[in-house]
């Protein structure tokens, strides 16, 4: 068995307190690193499901302008499909609409992909608003060169993560919408692109606009309606800005977490120190090196940091897994996107944090060893 390791098991130290306070600060800092996590995927989930991750669409991003469709089965297409990082390529139809119901009016926007579908979809805030169920009627009027009056039936109300832009947006028929807008079934707003999960982080995402970009310019042949690709980071400024937010503010807790556990463990450290001085004293007069009975004391703190940090990671991964089951902490949607707080276990991000406090704390521990040199073996083993 190592020496020092040996030896560091026996010191006299209490240290339930200094524990205490490191699972306190490595639960809040891993509970904070997976709600941020939790947010992004939520968001980017809501954002790829409402417009997909890379959108193709007429050059002034207009997809509701009706006298400039695009084809559905343009040149380009396969190879967008052949990029490494689509996952799919969806045609869509955008109409806006206007609802009234009783003596309110509702500025809608009517979306169609691919699929039968027989009457529409509507987000459940739309529908506690409305007072609308499934099975009841919606008439919706289509404003252009003449105003078009469509009945719809109520089939689903589904639970709107995003209302971007202040749209309220109904799943309908594409072929119905087509009719609306008086397409062809070939014709479409835009070419909404989804892509694999391992690409939907921000440099994932531009990367695969560039490519997308490129694709199109390289392959697109006279018949082609002009477009361009734009991600949603850039449709979306706004959401990715509020999740850079939320980054800084968990990367000042993840600092503040480490500053509090690290001072609580000097503190210990010194108690640890002052508790175990005849010791110290003994073992310079053995021969001991200074640096070798810091190794000593470092050890026994390493390893309480390492019970805390443990003791922490299991009730931030309890919490989560409640949270992710029960949802019993809500948000208000309106000003956080999402009615709950999500939370999301990232392994890669939960060892970051682990490990960077971890030898941040053991940098700060470093200070209180330098008492160890002030020691004098002989005044301390005689005190003894």
């Amino acid at each position: 068995m190592n020496t020092t390791f040996f030896i560091s098991r026996r010191l006299r130290f209490k240290g339930g307190l200094a524990m205490v306070c490191i699972a306190v600060s490595y639960l809040v800092m891993i509970i904070a690193v997976s709600v941020s996590n939790g947010f992004r995927s939520e968001i980017r989930g809501g954002l790829s499901a409402l417009s997909g991750d890379v959108q193709i669409t007429p050059p002034d991003l207009n997809v509701l302008d009706q006298s400039r469709p695009i084809e559905a089965d343009a040149s380009y297409i396969p190879y967008i499909q052949d990029i490494d990082a689509v996952a799919a390529v969806t045609p869509a139809v955008y109409l806006a609409g206007i609802v009234r119901q009783d003596a309110d009016i509702y500025g809608l926007m009517f979306k169609g992909v691919p699929g039968d579908m027989t009457g529409v979809s509507i987000p459940r805030g739309l529908a506690d608003r409305a007072s609308l169920k499934e099975g009841d009627d919606l008439t919706a009027y289509f404003v252009g060169e003449k105003v078009r009056a469509r009945k719809f039936e109520v089939t689903s109300v589904y639970d709107s993560m995003l209302e971007t832009d202040g749209r309220i947006v109904v799943h309908a028929d594409m072929a119905d919408l087509q009719r609306l807008c008086g397409w062809s079934e070939n014709q479409v707003s835009a070419l909404e692109i989804t892509l694999k999960d391992r690409n939907k982080d921000e440099e994932g995402i531009l990367e695969a606009a560039r490519q997308i970009g490129y694709a199109v310019n390289a392959y697109s042949e006279e018949s082609d309606a002009p477009v361009i690709a734009t991600s949603s980071i850039s449709r979306f400024p706004q959401l990715f800005d509020w999740l850079d937010l939320i980054d800084f503010n968990v990367l000042f807790i993840l600092i503040l977490m480490t500053i509090v556990a690290g001072f609580n463990m000097i503190s210990g450290l010194l108690i640890m120190l002052f508790e175990n001085i005849s010791t110290i004293g003994l073992f310079k007069a053995l021969g001991m090196s200074d640096r070798s009975i810091s190794k000593v004391f470092l050890s026994r703190a390493a390893w309480i940091v390492f019970k805390g940090m443990a003791v922490g990671n299991l009730l931030a991964f309890a919490f989560a897994m409640i949270q992710n089951r029960t949802h019993l902490l809500k948000l208000d949607p309106s000003n956080y996107f999402v009615p709950y707080v999500p939370v999301k276990i990232d392994a890669g991000s939960v060892l970051l944090a682990d490990i960077g406090s971890f030898v941040a704390i053991m940098l700060l521990l470093l200070i209180p060893t330098l008492f160890i040199s002030k020691v004098d073996p002989a005044q301390t083993v005689r005190m003894k």
